[in-house]
């Protein structure tokens, strides 16, 4: 039942506070990083109303401490996918026939919970979990995910505002369902907010949701999951499931009620469920929704009339900042030769200072890469640019996993423009630079435009604004951030939507009005107050 309209203005973004010594907030996230490694954590699923333990326990270690167990989750399987969709299926009419200002208040008191009660316990197990300092823990797992909820409330009521015009005697309307069966959402290990906004996004629309977090994010993934409990979400409405990519998809793809998916990740996962959609586009009871933010290479073209300091600068921040585990990522640069020794030494200097180690010294600017995996991966490019003529190393190239997965901030000089860590994605603290001459300008416009299939974020630095203007209009299709005088990370929720094009996804802008209308199905009602009861038209009489 509707009493009456519930009006969600746009909020403001929620504050990032600073952690400097002495401040209260300091003090209260040491304790809760000691806290957190007091216990030995034992995870559940959560599907429908149970607490789902399979006995087939994973362990979790911190990336930076890989000798210390902060737990251990319970791996699933085809069974407990297959229960997790009939939990979702069967809480479904009864969310989506709840009143839309109930429904938003959930998820604004859980903003609410992270932003007072949780925060130092969603930044500790981000923070332990993911490898992050406490800066980058405070600007994902707090502020972001506290604007994604409040914002998508504004964003959707906005859109329920949105009805069509009518005619005398006649009354339209417009109704925004949920979609017919449950959303699955995917979500990546290097952002706990991306890990929180996929499956609420498509849940506070009315949807109900199978969520699979990497694994690699579950010990903040799981207590963000008990928030949303403590706020108020029924049973079944977000089932969180920790299963391997091919058991969830076998089960997933292959239902007819799977309605859509929320995917930030991998472009070959992609790619590979993109495909195995398609093939099974008979068995579905309606098209499903595919939104996917995938991969990236991002560029920063400084123009010969760029402030060196300000070069450097955007570069250390934004390729090494969470060790370059950003899809949004400074990954290769262009500078002009003009600037080259300046630049070079300033990032020589400023790599040089950085302090590298465990989140819980809040003076390391640098933590540990997620994985082994991932460590392995980041090395092999550092080798193959030490060994080839193409490439120098100008500053770190270091690595070590005795204690931790660390790799230092490395800059690679290449000789050539298309060597390979200036075209594949390394999401690694792994930045390249090219040198190009002044003169080349537009001629290096077409190299940044056609060296990587993605297009997700990137930056021009420069004083001349013709210069702007020019790489504005020839990098229109090149990335779907595009940020002037400034680094390609750090996209905020109601400022700058995120989301790019080609081999990165399909530019659904997460933290926009535009990512909601994929978890909508509109219906159009059309009222006539006096019918007519002839079907002859006047066109039809005599003269």
């Amino acid at each position: 039942m509707s009493l009456g309209y519930f009006n969600y203005p746009a909020p403001a973004n929620e504050p990032v506070l600073s952690y400097g010594p002495g401040s209260k907030e300091r003090a209260t996230l040491k304790a809760a990083l000691k806290e957190l490694k007091s216990v030995t954590h034992d995870i559940p699923m959560y599907i429908g109303d149970k607490e789902v333990r399979t006995g087939k326990k994973i362990a979790i270690h911190p990336p930076h401490e890989i000798a210390h167990t902060l737990g251990h989750f319970h791996e699933g399987d085809e069974t407990n996918v297959q229960q997790a969709i009939d939990a979702a299926l069967k809480a479904k009419a009864k969310w989506a026939s709840l009143s839309w200002e109930n429904r938003a208040a959930i998820f604004l008191k859980a903003a609410d919970l992270i932003a007072t009660k949780y925060r130092p316990y969603m930044n500790g197990t981000t923070m332990l979990g993911q490898s992050k300092n406490a800066f980058q823990a405070e600007i994902d797992s707090a502020c972001e995910i506290i604007d994604f909820l409040r914002w998508n409330v504004h964003f959707l009521s906005e859109i329920y505002r949105q009805q069509p015009v009518s005619s005398p005697g006649v009354h339209n309307r417009l109704e925004y369902r949920p979609l017919e069966g449950f959303v699955l959402a995917i979500t990546p290990f290097n952002f706990t907010a991306i890990g929180g906004n996929l499956p609420t996004s498509a849940a506070l629309c009315g949807n109900t949701v199978i969520w699979k977090p990497a694994y690699t994010q579950v010990f903040s993934a799981q207590l963000f999951m008990r928030v949303l409990k403590e706020a108020g979400l029924p049973d079944g409405v977000i089932n969180l499931i920790y299963v391997d990519g091919p058991v969830l998809g076998k089960v997933c793809f292959g239902h007819k009620d799977f309605a859509g998916i929320h995917f930030t990740g991998s472009t070959a996962a992609f790619n590979h469920i993109y495909k195995t959609i398609g093939e099974n586009i008979s068995h579905y009871r309606s098209y499903p929704r595919i939104v996917g933010e995938t991969g990236g290479k991002d560029f920063v073209l400084a123009h010969e009339s760029a402030d060196p300091d300000v070069v450097a600068t955007a570069l250390l921040r934004g390729a090494f900042e969470y060790q370059g585990q950003k899809c949004s990522a400074a990954s290769r640069a262009y500078i002009p030769a003009n600037l080259a020794d300046a630049v070079k030494t300033r990032l020589k200097e400023g790599i040089k200072s950085f302090k590298m180690g465990s989140v819980e010294d809040f003076s390391n600017f640098i933590n540990a890469v997620i994985d082994e995996r991932s460590f392995t991966k980041i090395q092999s490019y550092i080798e193959k640019a030490k060994q080839d003529p193409k490439a120098e190393i100008i500053a770190g190239g270091g690595c070590d996993k005795t204690k931790g997965y660390f790799i230092e901030p490395t800059v690679i000089e290449a000789k050539d423009p298309k060597f390979v860590t200036m075209c594949e994605e390394i999401f690694g603290p792994v930045l390249t630079i090219y040198v190009y001459q002044p003169a080349e300008y537009e001629k290096t416009l077409e190299l940044i435009d056609t060296t990587s299939p993605y297009a997700l974020t990137g930056s021009i630095i420069s004083r001349d604004r013709q210069a702007v203007e020019l790489a504005t209009e020839r990098l229109r299709n090149a990335a779907g951030n595009f940020y002037i005088n400034d680094k390609p990370t750090g996209a905020v929720v109601g400022q700058q939507p995120f989301g790019g094009a080609r081999a990165s996804g399909t530019n659904d802008k997460a933290g926009s009005i535009l990512n909601l209308y994929h978890w909508l199905s509109a219906r159009t009602i059309k009222e006539t107050f006096v019918p007519p009861t002839d079907y002859r038209y006047p066109f039809l009489s005599e003269e």
